[in-house]
């Protein structure tokens, strides 16, 4: 399959890229970790931006942005010559994304907040919500019904990691832990106590979250809730609240994206 953009979606911990085509993503998901992003880095991980007509953009650090720039631009190394650099379009609220936004102040919703959006409305349709596990927990809502979906808003909440590297990082006996599935609620050492503390206790967070959002929405069993992120799989295995895991939906949502704009 012919590749066609270059999808590229940074968060705060990592930046994820996936090529494809206007159909389906085209070969695996690489990550470069957000803090090591450079033109030379995307290069490495992507081949050069000769290769694809456009790059689509998502980015939650600004700062970030100049080293997709400039590996678009060619100018990562002198030798690397390219006969015409891709187009660069980034995700905001101005494109045509395929849903409405109800939102008081568009401009200020994150762009991978905007990918979950897009993408969900057609995989999934209205009413839904993504809730994304990264740095941070967001939870994006959709209303409008399957035929006009609109972005309404959401919530955002500490991510796991987040959570725990800062019980690690304040207090002088807790350590820095490894999150799987704990084997029991009551925990036989500080590790297990911190794992049950957390798996069991982000999943509460989580479920009481939605259980509000299902009330608010009147939305009852129609409510689509759909995972994604880093911790996704691990929290969602056992909320039945949680009907599907997407682990790409964000990159899907940009190549959606991109194919409406290009």
């Amino acid at each position: 399959m012919n590749a066609e953009f270059l999808l590229i979606d940074i968060s705060n911990s990592f930046t994820k890229l996936a090529a494809s085509s206007r159909e389906r993503l085209a070969g695996p998901v690489k990550r470069v970790p957000t803090p090591r992003l450079t033109a030379a880095a995307l290069r490495r991980a992507a081949g050069p931006a000769s290769g694809y007509s456009a790059i689509m953009l998502s980015s939650v650090v600004p700062a970030a942005v100049e080293a997709v720039e400039e590996y678009a631009a060619g100018a990562a190394a002198k030798s690397w010559k390219i006969s015409k650099a891709p187009d660069l379009l980034k995700l905001s609220h101005r494109l045509d994304l395929g849903i409405g936004i109800d939102y008081p102040r568009p401009a200020s919703i994150g762009a991978d907040r905007l990918a979950n959006a897009a993408g969900a409305a057609v995989f999934h349709g209205a009413p839904a919500v993504v809730v994304d596990f990264g740095t941070a927990v967001t939870f994006d809502v959709l209303g409008g019904g399957k035929r006009r979906p609109a972005y309404l808003g959401g919530v955002i909440a500490p991510g796991l990691e987040a959570m725990t590297h800062y019980l690690h990082q304040r207090t002088a006996l807790l350590p820095k832990i490894e999150l799987r599935e704990p084997e029991s609620a009551i925990g036989k050492s500080t590790l297990d106590a911190m794992l049950a503390g957390a798996i069991y206790g982000y999943r509460g967070l989580v479920r009481q979250i939605l259980e509000e959002l299902r009330r608010e929405l009147r939305a009852g069993k129609r409510l689509k809730v759909v995972a994604t992120g880093g911790y996704a799989d691990l929290i969602a295995r056992r909320l039945p609240e949680i009907g599907h895991v997407h682990p790409n939906l964000t990159l899907e949502g940009l190549r959606i994206v991109a194919g409406r704009n290009f």
